[in-house]
């Protein structure tokens, strides 16, 4: 995904396509792909969701990765893109997972461009409220029913002028966070400020949270790890798309290796 990606996303008319951004991913060999429909003032929509399987032969970690629930955060939506086709050309990387990506949360805002969908809503401040919106709806049906063992939701913070992410859930997510972070650091600076986003920091990772952020339902067993993952939404498109996939990868490595060591305890 190059510092051309956004071009290839625009329909020519300064609004983003989301049909541009699903032609990159449907058809890919190991890749499903399906669009979950939804109605909102009076169009219909549909949210895409793609999933990498892991093998057949075990039982698979299941990883759901959210992107662009604020629709003027088109880098989450690119940074899932290239992981995925990465996982497409690479499955091994993918061994023993079953990854469920959802690039594109909030469609209508990812078309104009805006924070909030089009009803003006900011979806990331609705979960788990009895919300009415269809996409909030439909994101909190998928998670109830796929039992996700890790969260990782991708945003870009135009106030940050490093990576930095918020941790949640299982008490091993700061140790699968940390070398993200780390890794992605080596892509663009690291935010180590003791306050981001309004939170107090530590080496760029918070434990506070917004009301009503998209997360696992409140009764989920086993807790599933949470993170979120941002960038400078300020630092160039490739850069920030890179970082993103970067940051996935090395959570799905550290991931199995703190299984793998779990199990010969």
């Amino acid at each position: 995904m190059d510092a051309d990606a956004l071009t290839t996303i625009s329909d020519g008319s300064g609004r983003r396509s989301l049909r541009r951004v699903l032609d990159l991913l449907t058809g890919l060999p190991a890749v499903q792909a399906d669009l979950l429909p939804f109605e909102t003032n009076g169009e219909a929509y549909s949210l895409p969701r793609f999933t990498v399987f892991a093998s057949r032969d075990v039982e698979p970690i299941r990883l759901g990765i959210f992107a662009a629930i604020h629709g003027d955060e088109p880098a989450g939506a690119l940074g899932v893109v290239k992981l995925m086709l990465e996982l497409a050309r690479r499955p091994e990387w993918a061994s023993n997972y079953h990854v469920t990506a959802y690039p594109i949360c909030n469609p209508t805002g990812f078309e104009d461009n805006t924070r909030t969908s089009r009803r003006g809503r900011d979806l990331n401040r609705e979960f788990w409220k009895n919300s009415t919106e269809p996409e909030v709806r439909i994101l909190e049906d998928e998670l109830h029913a796929r039992h996700f063992h890790g969260l990782i939701q991708l945003h870009a913070d135009d106030t940050s002028d490093g990576v930095y992410g918020f941790v949640r859930g299982h008490t091993l997510t700061e140790n699968l966070l940390r070398p993200a972070l780390q890794e992605a650091g080596k892509v663009l600076p690291r935010n180590v400020g003791a306050t981001i986003d309004g939170f107090a920091a530590e080496d760029g990772i918070i434990s506070q949270h917004y009301e009503g952020v998209l997360a696992a339902p409140k009764e989920m067993e086993p807790v599933p790890f949470e993170i979120i993952f941002e960038t400078p939404q300020k630092a160039p498109m490739e850069l920030q798309v890179e970082a993103f996939s970067v940051a996935l990868r090395t959570i799905m490595t550290e991931y199995l290796l703190l299984m793998s060591f779990a199990q010969n305890i």
